[in-house]
């Protein structure tokens, strides 16, 4: 409860005391490393690390799959921590085999979501909701989460055939509904985030079922036929780590193409930078910042004098220990930046006074990581093993820049000292990227939304034709 109303601290002691009481309480060690994780507080890392390696590999529930994300680069561990959940969650409560429908003029197809609302999903995907053809296909949204009545809700809202404000409703009823109403094509965009009811697909709400965008990684249920992905995110060499079929696009993130960036300027000294020097930022969740990760940083800032890091402040906590930290390596801690949250469209501006993306490992940026290349600034990244260690070499790919795609830990800390010292090398950067903010696939939402049709219509014609799931292709376009 503590850790939902982000009173972290807190949390980490009642965590503590749990576990002292009894640490093989499911999922325990789990939420309270993700809680210190979130405050930048890394004592017993490296060892909570090593426990949950082990205990995942002993078919224990230890740690929710998305905890997993930002702690291990493995693709398998994390589809086991998927499996255990819903071995332990959401098998044993279905009821219902798999729908089969009439065939439908239009292909009925439904987003399932708790962030229809200002939130990074609906942020990305406005631009396919308005895009998507209605000749061809009926729209339902299944509003899980609250009602939030902001503007982009009321943006999203309109872009559906039929929008369902489902808060409430048990994941039963809301099955029941998509049944009723022959959704063929439902899509997850929660797996296992925050608010996502996945025992709705696990009571099957359509006879074709896919995981999109909000969860990066399997969802370790048979309930899941398809994860869209694309050949950066999923090489071929590592489908055998999903227990879904993968549903291949040309480029994975869906992005809007609209998304308005303020006009304001912010000074240096609004933002409390220095008034010369390098700016690296990573406005990444906090959550997703490791040791390792902060170590490369560190030796960066030492190799790159003058320069600074700018980071989100996300509490008090946080931006105490991490100054605390770079100290600890050296680093003075006034090198270290930290700005607060604004109106997004200040957000996106705000990108313009860093000259460097710095990304993490093993959870990459992914709408951050967007946000900065659509306002021009380069993202620098290490690329691992997992979906979402993966996420910004997808991104790069699609943007034209795969130069910034490191081959080693080493080559990413070269290559951040470089641009950092080399205005020409970066400048040449900043052009090809401005050049293809236009033409590149990252961007191109119509192009985006017409090949993910075309993955629809393979797999319900599939499903039509009595076949199975297999690893699908969107047809050129």
């Amino acid at each position: 409860m503590l850790q939902e109303l982000d009173a972290l601290e807190e949390s980490i002691a009642s965590y503590e005391q749990a576990l002292a009481i009894d640490p093989r309480t499911p999922f325990l060690l789990g939420n309270c490393r993700h809680a210190r994780m979130q405050v930048c507080d890394w004592s017993g890392f490296e060892s909570d690390k090593a426990a949950i390696t082990a205990a995942l590999e002993r078919g224990e529930a230890v740690a929710t799959p998305f905890v997993t994300l930002s702690l291990l680069d493995s693709p398998a561990l994390q589809r086991r921590a998927a499996e255990i959940l819903v071995g332990q969650k959401l098998v044993g409560t279905l009821p219902f085999s798999a729908p089969r429908h009439p065939r439908h003029d239009k292909i009925r197809v439904g987003y399932f979501s708790a962030d229809f609302r200002n939130h990074a999903v609906a942020m990305l995907s406005a631009g396919l909701f308005e895009t998507h053809d209605h000749a061809r296909f009926e729209l339902t949204a299944f509003s899980l989460g609250p009602n939030v009545p902001d503007e982009l809700r009321t943006r999203v809202e309109r872009t559906f055939d039929r929008f369902l404000q489902l808060d409430g409703k048990s994941e039963l009823d809301i099955a029941g509904l998509a049944r009723r109403l022959e959704i063929d094509i439902a899509v997850d965009l929660g797996g296992f985030t925050r608010n996502a009811r996945t025992g709705v697909l696990a009571l099957r709400a359509a006879p074709i079922q896919i995981s999109y965008l909000g969860y990066l990684g399997s969802l370790g249920g048979k309930f899941i036929d398809y994860l869209l992905a694309d050949p950066v995110l999923v090489p071929s060499e590592t489908r055998d780590y999903y227990g879904e079929k993968i549903a291949c696009l040309p480029s994975y993130q869906v992005n809007d193409s609209n998304r308005p960036i303020a006009e304001r300027a912010f000074t240096r000294a609004e933002l409390g930078l220095p008034p010369s020097g390098f700016v690296f930022c990573c406005f990444n969740n906090t959550y997703k910042i490791t040791p390792e990760t902060f170590d490369s940083w560190m030796r960066i800032l030492v190799r790159a004098p003058g320069s600074v890091l700018f980071l989100l402040g996300s509490s008090p906590a946080a931006v105490r220990n991490l100054r605390s930290e770079a100290l600890r390596r050296g680093i003075a801690p006034e090198r270290i930046i930290f700005g607060g949250s604004l109106p997004f469209a200040e957000y996106l501006a705000r990108y313009r006074s860093a000259d460097l993306f710095l990304d993490t490992l093993p959870y990459n940026a992914g709408t951050s990581a967007s946000d900065a290349l659509w306002v021009g600034l380069p993202v620098l990244t290490l690329p691992g093993q997992s979906m979402a260690s993966r996420m910004a070499a997808s991104l790069l790919t699609a943007a034209g820049l795969p130069e910034l795609i490191a081959a080693s830990r080493a080559d990413y800390e070269r290559q951040a000292v470089e641009l950092a010292t080399d205005a020409q090398r970066l400048e040449t950067l900043k052009h090809k990227l401005a050049g293809n903010r236009g033409r590149c696939a990252l961007f191109d939402t119509p192009t985006f939304t017409r090949n993910l049709e075309s993955l629809y219509q393979q797999m319900y014609q599939r499903h039509l034709s009595g076949l199975a799931p297999e690893h699908l292709f969107a047809a050129a376009t």
